[in-house]
Formats: structure tokens, C-alpha cells, sequence
């Protein structure tokens, strides 16, 4: 069984640790033909990067992908797309205080446990750079199922709560803040919000929410590869996600069947979207929107009791650059997740019928 791989016909193997060399990952079932825009790839990269902004690590790592295969004459070959992203900003002195000691709500433990053996270098394997190899796939996936739009925003941080409807929204002011909000006068409220627990050593998380528009009816299985269960695998396998909710989610579970019902128009479209997008798992043509739960950043700079590897107690305290709040620069990655999921459904959804 492939443990680094995610697909079914689009498939995405990676490799790689936060302090090696370098990242990377294979793409096989990519289909032939397709002129590729790189420089919209690098700039995908570029939102997920290191070290943008004040309110997030200041870890400089260019992010520069490299196509090694799969790619000629700026159009892909239906061959496997291979790609490298270099490591080139490595301090792994910063981590030599953990070295058999467990941060706590870390995978430091269980990556022990299970394997006998971990990298304790920035988390190794179970560090979030391995998203960006999720974004480069994201970036090629976006390119081949252009006509759909995918757009994530920051929703939350902490308590400070943004109460529009994604249809008030104006995305194109998504990037013209850090905290990568849409609305102005939150933005501002969040980022004040992160400044000021990073100040106190300590971290807070929050939520993305995110909209596709466009869909296509018909993509989803019926089973056990129900579209919202595949978003929703691909979501929680982000790190530090603790919670994924789509179309009315628990607030539906408020409502009575007579309120939350989508009423059918005459073109197959629905009065209300309370559905998602999404019904019997198989998109129906509205648009898909979810919300995702990020915890905080489990690396704090305050002291935490702990215990090391023989189970005696002990502290630690973060040390090196981290995210006081994951949130801002997971903002890309949702929606590299988004597109990998839908173009693989839109991939297996043209074998279905002639």
C-alpha cells in the first residue's frame, strides 16, 4: 500500500523531511497536451513560502520547484511529472534540545512509537513543508480544471469571527492583507489578534473556509469515494487540522428537514445551497464551499512539562522560527487540495459513462 501517495486516477507521490536536502513528489495519470504556466505554479509556491510577512515564520526558504520530467516544450507528456523543491535554509541546531525529549502535542511520540526511529529535526517527515509538494501538484491541478474557480480566505482566528456569506465577499482582496481575509476591517483585527500572542510566546488557531464555483454535476461516487469524504480526507491530512465541516454543517444539525431541504428550480439548480454542492456525494452543479479548523501551533515559546524517551519528566521550550498562527499560509494549501480533489474526480468522472 502507497502511504505517501494521494489519488485515485491523478496521483501524487512525495518524498522528503523538513531538514534533508530537498522535497519533492511524482504526479502520474496527469493527461498529454497541456500547455503549463510556470511562473503561475512558482507563484502558488510564493503564497505558501516562509518568511512573507510579520506574522508568520521568518524561516527563508526560496521554494523554487524544479520540473524534472513529464514536462517539454512547456506541455506535459501523459508521462509522470516529477518535481524537486531544495532545501536550502536548514538550522537544525535549533532542534538538537529534542533530540530524545517529546514536544508535546507534536508527532514526536508516536512517530517513536511506531517506527522505532525519528528525525527530530523540525519534525522530519510530519513537518507541514511537505505542503509545499501539495501546492505544486495543486498549482498543475488548478491548470487543467481552469474553468473551475477555487477560493479560500481566512474565516477565523481565535475568537474574532467573520460573519459574511462567501457570496458577500470580494476575493480579489484575499491578498491584500497577511492574515489572508477578504474583509478589511477583519484583517486587521486578526492580525492585531496574532501579533499580540506571538508577544505572549504562545500561538492561536482558526479556520479557512473555502468556495468552488463551476462545478461540474456528476463528480463523487457513490459509496466509498463520496466527493465531501475525499475534500474531507484531503483536508484532515493537513497537519494541525482538527475539523472539517461542508455546506450547513453543524448548524444543520439545528435545523428541521422542512428549513433545510434544497428546493429544486426548473434547471436542476437549488433555491439554497444548504447542501454544499454536494448530495449522495456526487456533485450537483451549485457551488461547494466547506470550512476547515486549524488548532494552534503546537511549538510554543514558554516552558511546557514533558517527558523523553526513557518516560522521565522533564520541560522544554521552542526554540528556532515557527507560525504563531498556521492559518494565514494554509490558505494556498486548501485550495491545492481542493483542485487536486476535483480534477481527480473529474479525471475518473469521464470513465463512468460513454
Amino acid at each position: 500500500m502507497a502511504f505517501n501517495s494521494f489519488g485515485n486516477i491523478l496521483k501524487l507521490t512525495t518524498y522528503g523531511e523538513s531538514h534533508g536536502s530537498a522535497i519533492g513528489g511524482i504526479i502520474d495519470g496527469f493527461p498529454a497536451g497541456l500547455l503549463i504556466n510556470l511562473d503561475a505554479i512558482q507563484e502558488e509556491l510564493n503564497r505558501r513560502k516562509p518568511g512573507q510577512s510579520n506574522i508568520v515564520t521568518q524561516r527563508k526558504e526560496p521554494d523554487t520547484v524544479e520540473f524534472l520530467s513529464g514536462i517539454f516544450e512547456g506541455k506535459t507528456t501523459g508521462t509522470s511529472i516529477g518535481f524537486i523543491i531544495k532545501n536550502t535554509n536548514q538550522k537544525s541546531h535549533d532542534y538538537s534540545h529534542n533530540t530524545n525529549v517529546y514536544r508535546p502535542s507534536h508527532a514526536d511520540f508516536t512517530y517513536d512509537k511506531k517506527f522505532g526511529i525519528r528525525d527530530y529535526r523540525g519534525g522530519g517527515r510530519s513537518s507541514a513543508r511537505e505542503t509545499a509538494n501539495w501546492v505544486v501538484a495543486g498549482a498543475l491541478a488548478k491548470q487543467l480544471i481552469s474553468s473551475i474557480s477555487i477560493n479560500a480566505y481566512t474565516s477565523s482566528v481565535g475568537n474574532i469571527e467573520m460573519n459574511k456569506a462567501y457570496d458577500q465577499l470580494d476575493f480579489s482582496k484575499t491578498e491584500s492583507n497577511s492574515v489572508r481575509c477578504p474583509d478589511e476591517n477583519m484583517a486587521a483585527l486578526m492580525i492585531n489578534k496574532i501579533k499580540e500572542i506571538r508577544k505572549q510566546g504562545d500561538t492561536i488557531g482558526g479556520t479557512i473556509s473555502c468556495v468552488a464555483k463551476n462545478i461540474p454535476v456528476g463528480l463523487g461516487e457513490p459509496i466509498f469515494n463520496k466527493l465531501h469524504a475525499a475534500l474531507g480526507n484531503a483536508m484532515l491530512s493537513l497537519n494541525a487540522v482538527k475539523g472539517f465541516e461542508f455546506g450547513s454543517g453543524f448548524e444543520g444539525t439545528k435545523m428541521k428537514g422542512s428549513n433545510h431541504n434544497d428546493i429544486f428550480n426548473k434547471d436542476g439548480s437549488t433555491q439554497t445551497n444548504l447542501s454544499g454542492g454536494i448530495q449522495g456525494g456526487i456533485s450537483n452543479g451549485m457551488d461547494i464551499y466547506f470550512r476547515v479548523a486549524f488548532k494552534p501551533v503546537a511549538t510554543i515559546m514558554q516552558n511546557q512539562p514533558t517527558i523523553n524517551s526513557k518516560g522521565d519528566k522533564t520541560k522544554i521550550m521552542g526554540k528556532g522560527r515557527h507560525d504563531p498562527c498556521v492559518v494565514p499560509r494554509a490558505v494556498p494549501v486548501i485550495e491545492a487540495l481542493t483542485a487536486l480533489v476535483l480534477a481527480d474526480f473529474w479525471l475518473l468522472n469521464k470513465t463512468r459513462k460513454i
